[in-house]
C-alpha cells in the first residue's frame, strides 16, 4: 500500500491516503433525472459486450484543501427524495462544513451540518424514518440527522462482539435495517474487517461476516438478495448472499479489480444490477455487470489536475444522470456522467 509521511498531530500515517484522512480527523476531533446512452456503449437496460471509456464532466468545486488537515476528501453522495444531493467531507476540521447539500441544477452548495468531533465517511437516508445516517469512522459510531442537518442523535455506539467498529459505508434494506462495512484492521494491514447488521431501532448488532480485508463499499444487489462488498486492501469485491431473515447464507469472491496503485472504495448498484466501483488513488469509476464482466471505466478528463480519487457515485433516482465525488490536492469536486442503468436507492454509494 502507498504510504505518505506523517503530518502534525497525526500519531502515525495509516495505510493509504484514505486512512491518513481518518487519522487526521481523529487527531483533530480528539484534542437530476436526465438520461442518455454513454458514447460507444449499449443504451441503459441493454447488455454491453465490450469495455469502453465514459468521460465525466465537471459540475462544480465543492471544497478546498483544509489548512488544518492538509487535505479534503468528499464521500457519501446520497439523494434526498426532494432531489437534493448530500455529501460529506471526511477531513473537514471542527467548525467547517462536514455535511453539504448540493443543488445540481442550480450548481449551488450549502453547509447543513458541522461539529467538533465526527469524521464522517458516508451518508444514507433511511427508508424507515427518513433521517440522514452518517458513519463516524474515527469514533466507531453511527449518528443521524434531520434532513435539514439539525437534531443530531447517536444511533449506535459501543462494541460489537467485543470490538469497536470502524464503520465506513451503510446499506439499508427495504425495512430500514442497516448493513455496515466495518473497516477494522486497515491501519495494521490485517484482515479484521466485518459486515455488521444493526436493527433499525439500534437495539441489536450482529456480525454477518468477518475476516475481510478492510471492508469499504457495501450495497445491496438490485433484488435485495445479497450484498456486494469491496475489500480495499485486497482490491476485490465479494458477494454475501443473505437468507430471508437477513442472516448470512454464503460468501464468495466475485470480482478481482485490477486497480494498479488504486484501491477499491465505495460501491453503487443501478436498476439493471450493474456495479459502480469507486477507486481511491485514481479519479475513475469501474463498472461491472452482475456476472463480473467489466463494462466501462468512467474517467475524469486528463486536463484535470490535482485529483487523485473518485471514491463514490450516486445516480439520479429514476434517471441515468450520475454524480461522482472526486478529490485530491486540487480540492473536492462533483463530476457527472451518464450511467448504464437507472438509479434506485442502491444507486447511492454508501
Amino acid at each position: 500500500m502507498r504510504r505518505l509521511p506523517p503530518r502534525p498531530r497525526a500519531a502515525r500515517a495509516k495505510a493509504g491516503l484514505l486512512a491518513i484522512a481518518f487519522a487526521f480527523a481523529f487527531a483533530i476531533a480528539g484534542c437530476g433525472t436526465e438520461s442518455g446512452a454513454p458514447g460507444g456503449l449499449a443504451a441503459p437496460g441493454a447488455t454491453a459486450t465490450t469495455t469502453g471509456t465514459i468521460r465525466a464532466q465537471k459540475v462544480m468545486q465543492l471544497t478546498r484543501t483544509h489548512e488544518e488537515t492538509g487535505m479534503t476528501l468528499l464521500e457519501g453522495p446520497a439523494f434526498h427524495p426532494d432531489g437534493g444531493l448530500f455529501v460529506v467531507d471526511v477531513t473537514a476540521p471542527p467548525g467547517k462544513p462536514k455535511v453539504l447539500r448540493v443543488d445540481v441544477r442550480r450548481k449551488t452548495v450549502r453547509a447543513v451540518h458541522t461539529d467538533g468531533r465526527g469524521a464522517y465517511t458516508s451518508a444514507q437516508f433511511s427508508p424507515y424514518d427518513g433521517r440522514l445516517y452518517l458513519t463516524d469512522y474515527a469514533h466507531g459510531e453511527i449518528v443521524s440527522l434531520a434532513p435539514d442537518g439539525g437534531d443530531p442523535r447517536t444511533f449506535f455506539a459501543g462494541e460489537v462482539d467485543g470490538a469497536r467498529m470502524n464503520p465506513d459505508d451503510i446499506a439499508f434494506d427495504e425495512k430500514g435495517h442497516l448493513y455496515v462495512s466495518d473497516s477494522r484492521g486497515l491501519s495494521e494491514g490485517a484482515a479484521h474487517g466485518r459486515v455488521v447488521r444493526i436493527d433499525r431501532d439500534g437495539g441489536r448488532a450482529t456480525v454477518l461476516a468477518d475476516g475481510l480485508a478492510a471492508t469499504n463499499g457495501i450495497s445491496f444487489d438490485e433484488a435485495y438478495r445479497g450484498l456486494w462488498i469491496s475489500e480495499l486492501t485486497e482490491n476485490r469485491i465479494s458477494y454475501l448472499r443473505l437468507g430471508e431473515g437477513g442472516e448470512a447464507a454464503s460468501r464468495h469472491t466475485a470480482i478481482r479489480v485490477d486497480g494498479g496503485i488504486a484501491q477499491t472504495d465505495s460501491i453503487a448498484v443501478d436498476a439493471d444490477g450493474n456495479l459502480y466501483q469507486g477507486l481511491h488513488g485514481r479519479p475513475a469509476i469501474v463498472v461491472y455487470d452482475r456476472h463480473g464482466e467489466r463494462l466501462a471505466t468512467v474517467e475524469v478528463p486528463a486536463r484535470a489536475e490535482g485529483l487523485e480519487s473518485a471514491t463514490n457515485v450516486a445516480i439520479t433516482p429514476g434517471g441515468t444522470k450520475a454524480y461522482m465525488t472526486v478529490s485530491g490536492p486540487g480540492g473536492g469536486y462533483l463530476y457527472t456522467f451518464d450511467a448504464l442503468g437507472k438509479g434506485t436507492r442502491q444507486s447511492n454509494g454508501g
